[in-house]
């Protein structure tokens, strides 16, 4: 017989252990069994129920699902009753035993007791499966027209789940679901409601013909709002606002780009946005879907205006959920009718105040859609003055807001940098390394301005407290333009006069380099301000020697390398430190801005318009010609071409490839102009080359400087005589030998043994070979040709979503047509940088794939940088099935994961 339900509840309360719970469960499912065993009809349905409750509390019950069916089964009400719970309870529509009982719920739904056929209808509707949809789908039809409302309620919510589950049963419903319209009890008109909105939502020929009927629905929305006081249906002094709720979010489906329909339901409309009264919550739920359809139909604009109206009300109120659900819905339909929520922007300001932070962000948001190019300085003003005074957890967000506000709607670039100025003084690191690289763009490409943002930065940094971002900008306007500083150079009308000396504008970055909170990157920018003011300030060299100093023991070997090579250049080469410490070129604002707008969709502040440049679409907006983009030699060093500044001549391929070697470009400029000869003289250091005539090149460098490094940067005491770093020892020249140009050069110890023609450099592959040409260091490595990849294939998006790009380019090794290297890159769309980034693929088993590691594990944020990563495939039946690859990325968002997953089938043929 086994224990009662109540008793054995008492049971499992009474256990102090977890252990002590299972063993009770344990007991009582053993008795269970045994008296299912027993087949004791008398007691089926109090095992059932007890079956329930140890369901409820997590362990397995699947042994009893038997017995729900026989419960069902059976005759009477009460047992039906728990059978049906006990079916809703322990399956669900995927287990196969559910099929079972599909004869039992057909009979009960013909049952001529209301309650059993309630009960099958109750229990359809909640786990039916898309089968016993097809198949109990005629008798739940049947009972929509049933004399019945209890029955007519519980089949119409019946039918909503089986058009959810049997898309293709929407056209057998619909004209049952118009016939619930005209019914005159409000449940029944309710699940009416809801199942001609789930069949609007699926069918377009459905939503057509309900909108034959939204004369019908105007009419019982209408007779709900100025009917009178019904006990019945009333709630907080409003007739069922349930059905009003529904029937508005039914109008909203029907009304939505019908503008008929939406000027038939304008009346209604208005007339229940103005007679609501908003003092109960009932009446807040009616307003708020009221003004979701006002926004959502074909309506007039007197119509939005009421119902922005009706929310800006919201937003007076005293209770954070109605202040939440305006702002949220503002934010909706600010792209609708900004002009209208233009009038409420004190409140929502006030809103970014609040001390819900919940209501600060959504405020925030909000208030960022409603900037423009008349508002903005009022607003960037209110935000300022709140930043001061904001929570830390919430300066991060609202410091992201304001730069981007003033970077996209920046009436000239002055206002732009002082707003951006006020902004870094703000105590926190908060501003992004981005926003600077735009600061110092902007700063750059305003001559007229130079003086004055560096008088500014320096009277901020008189109350500077630790902020690294107005550290590292000020430290790289006083390198730059310290001398404007000093000189009050550039001055504008109505600007504050300021005294500053050399020593004070030193001071100042002293003060940096000796704070214990500067970071290594600050460090560096000190290190080559310094270097540069060496130069514009004479009188402070000695000591600007002696700040720099301290850092050749640094642990931090940026800083060290730094300060060994500038100690260098201040003690040794003197006579070249002008040229080196020259001002930086003015920046491409246009190619910068382009690229930012891409990645971030922001534009740089500029005083005009920017037309077409006068040279054509040759030149660039600076000035500057537009780069040779076929250029092999750029392309193969990777040189941005974009990059040169304008007031300076584009430099050749070789130019470029001098400089990085430390050589003169200007003393070739007298040479073949073909690629390879450029390489072969470059790649051939020390040996002596081939001469027609006396070279009519200068040197940048006298004589005696030669070397301006004194052979390397780190060669502080260089050795007397060259050694062979393969084991040859050289003999001593006789007479006085020229100094060597680079390090580089103490490697070439053929240049007096004659050696056979060769090619110059592994690079010669790109062009002609050229007879007779000097020895290369990589001459050694392999005499055969070497015939470098291809890369013939276009590059494809293999995976774009709203925040992640991958792109693949693909490299063909020769001779080898089932091998393909994928050089995948991975750009992040997003404003927030995405950390343990990983990506994972999987290929069919005719694939072999191996995956090199990734160049990173950080992705920066809106494009400031990739991730790259290689890829090896083998294709074993290359001919004859094309590439497919699975992905698979993981990464974490603001410590949150978040996984992307797509399929790539769109490889190139031939691959």
């Amino acid at each position: 017989m086994g224990t009662r339900l109540r008793d054995m509840i008492r049971a499992v309360r009474a256990c102090k252990t977890a252990a002590e719970e299972r063993g009770v469960i344990a007991k009582e499912c053993a008795n269970l069994r045994n008296s299912f065993k027993e087949n004791d009809q008398d007691y089926r349905h109090r095992n059932v129920a007890k079956l329930m409750f140890i369901h409820m509390l997590g362990y397995p019950t699947h042994f009893g699902q038997m017995e729900c069916l026989k419960l069902i089964a059976s005759g009477g009400f009460p047992e039906k009753r728990i059978g049906y719970l006990g079916l809703m309870l322990l399956l669900d529509e995927r287990q196969e035993v559910l099929m079972l009982v599909t004869n039992s719920l057909k009979n009960d739904l013909n049952h001529g007791n209301q309650f059993i056929a309630g009960l099958a209808l109750c229990a359809l509707g909640n786990i039916c499966s898309a089968e016993m949809a097809r198949d109990l789908a005629p008798e739940v039809e049947k009972l929509l027209h049933n004399n019945n409302s209890y029955i007519r309620k519980k089949a119409a919510l019946c039918s909503v789940r089986i058009v959810r589950k049997v898309p293709d049963l929407v056209e057998y419903f619909t004209n049952p679901a118009v016939g619930l319209l005209t019914d005159k009890h409000h449940g029944v008109l309710i699940a009416g409601v809801k199942l001609c909105t789930e069949l609007c939502q699926g069918s377009e020929a459905a939503l057509e013909q309900m909108r034959k009927q939204v004369q019908t629905l105007v009419r019982i929305l209408k007779n709900l709002v100025v009917s009178g006081y019904a006990p019945e249906y009333d709630v907080g002094g409003i007739t069922d606002p349930f059905l009003q709720i529904r029937i508005l979010r039914l109008l909203r489906l029907v009304g939505r780009g019908d503008p008929d329909s939406s000027d038939v339901m304008s009346d209604i409309l208005a007339q229940v946005a103005t007679n609501t009264e908003g003092n109960k919550n009932a009446g807040n739920a009616i307003l708020y879907e009221c003004v979701l359809t006002i926004m959502a139909i074909e309506g007039i604009g007197g119509l939005r205006v009421l119902a922005i109206n009706i929310l800006g009300r919201f937003l007076a109120n005293r209770d954070n959920n109605i202040r939440y659900v305006a702002l949220n819905t503002l934010v909706k339909v600010v792209s609708v009718d900004t002009q209208a929520v233009q009038r409420h922007r004190t409140t929502i300001v006030e809103c970014v105040k609040d001390s819900d932070v919940s209501i600060r962000r959504r405020a925030l948001e909000l208030v960022y859609a409603l900037v423009n190019e008349t508002n903005v300085k009022t607003l960037t003003k209110e935000l300022l003055e709140y930043l001061k005074v904001s929570d830390p957890e919430f300066k991060a967000d609202l410091t992201a807001k304001i730069c981007s506000l003033v970077q996209k709607f920046a009436p000239n670039k002055q206002w732009y940098i002082d707003q951006m100025i006020l902004v870094m003084a703000e105590p926190g690191n908060h501003v992004r390394e981005e926003v600077l690289r735009t600061l110092i763009v902007v700063i750059s490409n305003a001559p007229e301005l130079h003086g004055y943002t560096v008088r500014s930065l320096f009277r901020t940094m008189q109350h500077w407290n630790g902020q690294e971002s107005l550290a590292q900008v000020t430290v790289w306007c006083i390198g730059e333009y310290g001398e404007m500083l000093v000189n009050h150079l550039n001055e504008l009308e109505g600007e504050e006069p300021l005294t500053v000396t050399e020593s004070d504008a030193v001071d100042v970055i002293e003060t940096v380099m000796k704070d214990v909170r500067s970071s290594s990157n600050t460090q560096a920018f000190a290190l080559t301000a310094l270097l540069k003011l060496s130069s514009r300030f004479p009188s402070n060299t000695q000591r600007i020697k002696d700040m720099i100093k301290p850092h050749k023991g640094s642990l931090i070997l940026e800083l060290q390398q730094r300060s060994i090579e500038f100690g260098a250049i201040l003690n040794r080469h003197e006579n070249i430190k002008a040229t080196l410490v020259e001002r930086m070129p003015v920046l491409d604002e246009a190619t910068y801005n382009s690229k930012k707008a891409d990645g971030a969709g922001m534009a740089l502040p500029s005083d005009t318009k920017r037309a077409t440049p006068v040279g054509g679409p040759d030149i660039l907006a600076n000035g500057g010609p537009k780069p040779e983009t076929t250029n092999t030699l750029i392309d193969l060093l990777n040189l941005d071409a974009d990059e040169t500044p304008a007031h300076e001549p584009r430099k050749s391929a070789g130019d470029h490839l001098l400089s990085l070697l430390g050589a003169d470009p200007l003393a070739s400029q007298n040479a073949s102009t073909n690629p390879d000869n450029v390489l072969m003289d470059i790649l051939s250091l020390g040996s002596p080359a081939p001469t027609t005539g006396p070279s009519s090149s200068t040197s940048l460098f006298p004589p005696a400087a030669a070397d301006p490094f004194g052979g390397s940067l780190l060669d502080v005491a260089a050795p007397a005589a060259p050694v062979d770093p393969f084991g040859a020892s050289l003999a001593p020249a006789t007479g006085t030998a020229p100094r060597k140009t680079s390090l580089l050069d103490e490697l070439d110890v053929s240049s007096t043994v004659p050696q056979p023609p060769r090619k110059a450099s592994l690079l010669d592959d790109l062009g002609p070979t050229i007879p007779n040409a000097n020895n290369s260091l990589l001459d050694g490595l392999d005499s055969a040709p070497i015939v470098p990849a291809t890369s013939a294939y276009p590059t494809i998006v293999a995976l774009q979503s709203s925040g992640l790009k991958v792109l693949f380019d693909f490299i063909k090794p020769p001779g080898n047509p089932q091998s393909t290297t994928i050089k995948a890159s991975y750009i992040n769309l997003s404003s927030n940088p995405y950390t343990d980034f990983i990506f994972q693929a999987a290929v069919p088993k005719f694939l072999q794939l191996q995956l090199e590691p990734a160049s990173g594990s950080v992705l920066p944020a809106s494009g400031g940088g990739l991730i790259t990563q290689s890829i090896n495939l083998t294709n074993t039946m290359h001919g004859q099935k094309s590439l497919l690859m699975k992905l698979r990325i993981i990464y974490k968002i603001n410590g949150q994961d978040k996984v992307e997953q797509g399929q790539v089938s769109n490889f190139p043929q031939g691959l």
